[in-house]
């Protein structure tokens, strides 16, 4: 009887062994297919054509002066509202000034606006919404009020107020920032609302860690998902908030080159030379769609439902 054990076991041992390692096997196999975010976004074409995008327009902003043939003031009086040709790829507008070089240009301040705009919003958002998720009670009633009224008037009138008020060159770029906010303020708010829930947090709390220590190493990395989806469809809003306040002569000021500014001056000459506004407009609506794309493409790669 005993042998007969002896028998059934050795058989049943290789067998055990055998979905032992098929199964550890198979783990190894999902752990190494585990997708990464850029692979997430590589197998979405939209999402690739987004990053595309904002690699091209970070490229032009950052060496766009050196790229540029003429410089962004430099005038040809001889060459007035030129058509695109050899010498000016993109025309000259109504001042004989190359429209490439001016795009060129223009594209560090969008840039400068959506960096600094968006991180000051975002550092002044994700703080209050992290206290105000927190601590909750009275501090995030009067946290969401202020939001509340902030976010009560549309975004390019309270900014003209703001610079309106102001009176240096970061004005525009502050004005967005205070506009922009309250969105970064309420997403982190309820992103916290959630996950100081959790258990980790909970254990976090019971042996005495300090609340700046709870929310920056347990609440604030299990956020950032959503925060940087947001940022990204921020930086896009940030761009064409900066091109609507410069179209109404509340941006950079001529002769700086500026997309929304070079738009508001070529208004006139729609009929004469519609490239002085076609081309700076199409550059807006590129940079901006570039970065709704890749804010969707982050979306689905961050969020492990999706994926």
């Amino acid at each position: 009887m005993e042998q007969a054990k002896d028998q059934v076991a050795a058989q049943e041992t290789p067998i055990s062994a055998e979905i032992s390692a098929g199964l550890a096997a198979l783990a190894g196999t999902r752990r190494s297919k585990r997708p990464t975010i850029w692979g997430s976004i590589r197998r979405q074409p939209l999402a690739l054509a987004g990053a595309v995008i904002i690699a091209i327009f970070a490229f032009l902003a950052l060496f766009g002066g050196y790229l540029a043939p003429y410089g962004p003031t430099q005038q040809f009086s001889k060459h007035i509202l030129q058509s695109p040709d050899r010498t000016f790829w993109l025309g000259t507008d109504e001042f004989g000034r190359d429209i490439l070089s001016r795009l060129l240009y223009g594209a560090r301040v969008s840039f400068q606006v959506g960096i600094i705009s968006v991180g000051l919003a975002g550092s002044v958002g994700t703080l209050l919404g992290l206290i105000a998720g927190y601590k909750r009670g009275w501090i995030d009633s009067i946290l969401i009020m202020i939001m509340d009224v902030i976010w009560a008037f549309p975004a390019v009138l309270l900014a003209i107020v703001f610079i309106t008020m102001a009176g240096n060159n970061l004005r525009a770029m502050i004005a967005i920032a205070i506009v922009t906010m309250p969105t970064f303020m309420r997403v982190v708010r309820g992103a916290t609302l959630s996950v100081r829930e959790m258990t980790y947090v909970e254990a976090a709390v019971s042996v005495g860690t300090s609340t700046p220590r709870i929310m920056t190493r347990h609440i604030f990395p299990n956020i950032t998902a959503p925060l940087i989806v947001h940022a990204s469809l921020n930086f896009a809003f940030a761009i064409l908030a900066e091109a609507s306040l410069s179209f109404l002569g509340l941006g950079n000021k001529p002769p700086a080159p500026s997309w929304g500014s070079m738009v508001s001056t070529s208004y006139g000459y729609l009929q004469q030379a519609p490239w002085a506004a076609i081309f700076p407009g199409l550059a807006i609506a590129i940079v901006v769609l570039g970065f709704n794309l890749l804010g969707d493409g982050l979306r689905d790669a961050l969020d492990p439902r999706l994926r």
